[in-house]
């Protein structure tokens, strides 16, 4: 895996977001932005991506041609990432999927998927935080 990374201070949003959905869309792991202070105290904002080491130089060509940058730092770095699991928990307006994250047979993270949750309360026009507390009360028994 590598983690790429870039410093702008001269890029719009717009251009930003573009930027995010074409290095998803040529398989980055993960694209996020942090921001930064840079020289002479210019705001500017810290482009990092997560990939696969056969993608970089698909990556660099993108961030090259779609951004402001003169220079991408990159190195390997080494990611753990728990198994993941599917269940469905049945609610009384219908199911919603959780997803786990398991290592060594235990599970240290339940995450509802938010989409069945916002349909769900869309549906049944109840607050979305009901529809949570609804599977998260399933989910901690």
């Amino acid at each position: 895996m590598m983690k790429m990374e870039v410093n702008l201070d001269d890029i719009s949003g717009e251009w930003l977001g573009y930027v995010m959905d074409k290095l998803f869309e040529a398989g980055a792991n993960d694209v996020f932005y942090t921001p930064i202070f840079m020289k002479k105290n210019r705001p500017g904002v810290l482009l990092q991506l997560l990939t696969a080491s056969n993608t970089l130089d698909k990556m660099k060509n993108i961030l090259l041609k779609e951004t402001t940058t003169l220079g991408i730092r990159y190195y390997p770095i080494t990611v753990h990432r728990m198994e993941r699991r599917f269940i469905e928990i049945e609610t009384k307006w219908g199911p919603v999927t959780v997803k786990q994250g398991i290592d060594q047979g235990h599970v240290f993270q339940s995450s509802p998927e938010y989409e069945d949750c916002r349909k769900i309360a869309e549906t049944h026009n109840i607050p979305l935080k009901e529809v949570y507390a609804a599977v998260w009360r399933k989910i901690d028994k």
